[in-house]
């Protein structure tokens, strides 16, 4: 729940910064390639295997990129990219790169506020780096297979989970390190917890072990309730969730068909790959049977709300991801294509983004901007910008709000006296704005706000004689406040003791 109380808080102080219409149009004309990054080192191509965007506004901008090699590249991708060739564009907007690891870098994501990123990696090990001064801060050990995926927590960022191909799921939290220097210099870091043999196929018995894809992990999500796990297999396309207070056993499981009546109908095909909106009311699934599936998270049981088509995944490199706003799926394709699909038009052709020459794979939405980024076999990685007039997460120049201002301590202890001395006792002293009050003197936002809300006169029979009794004197009596000490809005719903009426408790301590 804190992770929903901090969305809330963030809205409020920072205004509503909300997008007026979705990411995307529903026509791909809406779409203009903002360029295209080769992805090689000392002048050998290799493929890009992931790809993830800063989730901060500080770091939205930069473009992290792993390949089969284990290189770590950063993209500067704020301006287009007119170069004649791919390496060009790629050399002018590069900030940095290093080699990672000495395996293919499967998953990356950035931490700490855009300051750290994770590398997954094919040498069983995780890594952290400094994005800056490009050191490794420590590496998490325990896995005996390929890290295929990993997801940070929603709030703390010194917890994540990853998924290797041995079949076990790890929770990994960077402040457990041990120093160690027999294996390596950097700090290490083993799992607080691991659960083996997660997704594991009912004839798994009768398999070999050197079949170790049949049961391995594909895909990871900390879920944004901050205490869930979803986890997807190659086995079979139904999603696991796990409670991390628990992990002797799944709490729940999804499906694309709950209520088949054959078990190999309902696990039939793997998962490639899991995503969920900044909300984390929806997650999707990419699944081996060429479909992605959506489902509520509060309504598992009933299996997916909507299943989206026309992309091809053929293997378990093709991903895919919802945008933030959950308006929009990206998906990667093995076809050559990328395709887009609007969530609330499911049966709908979706958009195809043409220009690659390989099997599309890694996908990400900026969180910021308008721009998407697809990466394919064809040993480039490309940024599609979407027309500014569709996007916008700017705070409306109209919504402005009105701070309450109060009446100041020593202006309500003079009004005080003045009403003891003339009888009015039982109502509050002219000036003072009761809550029923406030309602109807206070606007949240201005009328030709786009966002506008109207709300009703309601006010109860004692509210409105209040109101009548205080006349013009109220207005008057602003007018005379000084403005400098107008600033506490908190003494209108919690007015000082001197304001509140007297109990016969009050004349029995005045007494003694």
């Amino acid at each position: 729940m804190d992770s929903f109380f901090q969305g809330i808080r963030s809205r409020e102080l920072t205004g509503f910064r909300v997008r007026k219409r979705p990411y995307i149009a529903d026509k791909a004309s809406d779409f203009a390639e903002f360029g295209a990054l080769a992805v090689e080192h000392n002048g050998e191509e290799t493929p890009p295997l992931a790809v993830s965007f800063g989730k901060t506004s500080k770091t939205s901008h930069i473009l992290a990129v792993s390949d089969e090699d284990g290189y770590l590249s950063l993209f500067d991708v704020r301006k287009k990219l007119p170069y004649a060739s791919h390496r060009e564009c790629s050399d002018k907007s590069r900030i940095s790169e290093w080699a990672a690891h000495q395996n293919a870098i499967f998953d990356i994501c950035w931490i700490k506020e855009g300051t750290s990123i994770l590398t997954a990696s094919g040498d069983q090990t995780i890594k952290v780096w400094d994005a800056q001064k490009e050191k490794c801060t420590g590496i998490l050990m325990g896995h005996t297979g390929s890290i295929k995926s990993m997801y940070p927590h929603p709030t703390n960022s010194d917890l994540l989970v990853s998924g290797s191909r041995d079949g076990s799921f790890a929770i990994w939290d960077l402040r457990c390190k041990i120093v160690s220097k027999s294996r390596c210099p950097e700090a290490c870091i083993t799992s607080t917890a691991m659960v083996r043999r997660a997704h594991v196929s009912p004839q798994a018995k009768r398999i070999r072990r050197n079949k170790a894809a049949s049961m391995s992990i594909t895909s990871v999500l900390y879920l944004k309730d901050e205490i869930s796990i979803a986890t997807a297999g190659a086995v079979d396309s139904i999603v696991k969730f796990w409670d991390t207070r628990n992990l002797r056993a799944q709490v729940t499981q999804a499906c694309p068909h709950p209520k088949s009546s054959t078990e190999q109908e309902r696990r039939l095909h793997g998962i490639s790959s899991l995503s969920q909106d900044t909300n984390g009311v929806f997650l999707t699934t990419s699944c081996m049977d060429n479909r992605i599936y959506l489902y509520n998270v509060l309504q598992l049981e009933k299996g997916p709300i909507r299943s989206f088509s026309g992309c091809r995944i053929e293997s378990f490199f093709v991903k895919s991801v919802i945008s933030p706003d959950a308006t929009q799926i990206l998906s990667g394709s093995s076809d050559g294509n990328a395709y887009i699909w609007q969530v609330n038009k499911s049966n709908t052709d979706p958009i195809t983004l043409k220009t690659h020459d390989g099997e599309v794979t890694a996908v990400d939405w900026c969180p910021l901007d308008g721009r998407v980024a697809t990466a394919s076999d064809d040993f480039t990685v490309r940024i599609w910008n979407v027309q500014s007039s569709y996007y916008s997460n700017s705070r409306p120049p109209s919504s402005i709000r009105r701070r309450i201002m109060a009446i100041p301590t020593e202006e309500c202890k003079r009004l005080l006296r003045n009403e003891e001395l003339t009888g009015l006792a039982k109502y509050p002293a002219p000036g003072y704005l009761h809550p029923e009050e406030v309602c109807h003197e206070t606007e949240c936002h201005e009328t030709d706000s786009p966002i506008s809300i109207t709300m009703p006169a309601v006010s109860t029979p004692e509210a409105q004689e209040k109101r009548y009794s205080l006349g013009s004197d109220s207005k008057e009596t602003f007018e005379r406040t000084p403005e400098a000490a107008m600033k506490s809005p908190s003494s209108v719903l919690n007015p000082p003791s001197s304001l509140k009426r007297k109990t016969i408790r009050d004349y029995f301590l005045a007494a003694q």
